[in-house]
């Protein structure tokens, strides 16, 4: 019944989506937090930058953003990311790149709501000592509103391995594109898309569960 899976390498591709999810995560982390915090600057430049970056970037589709990675920055710009002599190194990288950017506007605003629960009487009492800005941000603000929207980044992570199938636009061999190869080839459609729906529901439902769990272990107490 399964004989037709001999010659493909449907482990390795959900490999290529687990790494690119990972990545893409931390690199989504780190500059939706330094979106996030941009947004709630007292800086007007940096306020007005971050709010058009999520603005822009977030309406905007992933498949073009992926794309543009890969025909703007690369073939344009000559954009390589250390990966000039391996296609796939390259295709993987600018993957990442298209799905951080993208991804860190989600982050960004899940962050923000958070921000917005942590009482102002904190920030107040934490510069009425002379703390800076990005003291009172990195010492009292964002270790209380990281715990508060758990939940949401559970959301934003479990959407992000989902957006992975998108590489396949620039042939990145992850779990989608070997799908469309296999249905190109075989004559079962039907088990094919089971296999590669339960996959997915194998790499998403535990992270669901897991940081669930956490949303409400680590919630902050009111």
């Amino acid at each position: 019944m399964f004989d037709f899976l001999e010659g493909y390498d449907v482990l390795g591709a959900f490999w290529t989506t687990v790494q690119l999810t990972l990545l893409s995560a931390v690199g989504s982390l780190v500059w939706g937090t330094i979106l996030a915090g941009m947004r709630v600057s007292p800086v007007p430049l940096m306020r007005g930058f971050g709010t058009a970056y999520v603005n822009i970037v977030r309406n905007i589709p992933l498949t073009v953003i992926i794309v543009f990675t890969s025909l703007g920055l690369a073939d344009v710009f000559g954009v390589t990311l250390g990966a000039a002599d391996d296609f796939n190194a390259l295709s993987f990288r600018l993957a990442v790149l298209g799905l951080s950017a993208y991804t860190a506007t989600f982050v960004c605003e899940a962050l923000r709501s958070g921000i917005n629960t942590v009482p102002v009487g904190q920030a107040e009492a934490a510069r009425a000592i002379g703390l800076s800005f990005t003291q009172v941000l990195t010492l009292i603000v964002l270790p209380q509103a990281f715990r508060t929207v758990i939940g949401p980044m559970a959301n934003v992570l479990i959407a992000l391995t989902k957006n992975t199938t998108v590489a396949a636009a620039i042939g990145v061999a992850e779990a989608s594109l070997l799908m469309k190869e296999m249905i190109e080839n075989e004559a079962q459609l039907l088990l094919i898309a089971t296999i590669f729906a339960l996959g997915f529901v194998v790499l998403t439902l535990p992270t669901g569960l897991l940081l669930g769990w956490l949303s409400k272990r680590l919630a902050v107490k009111r």
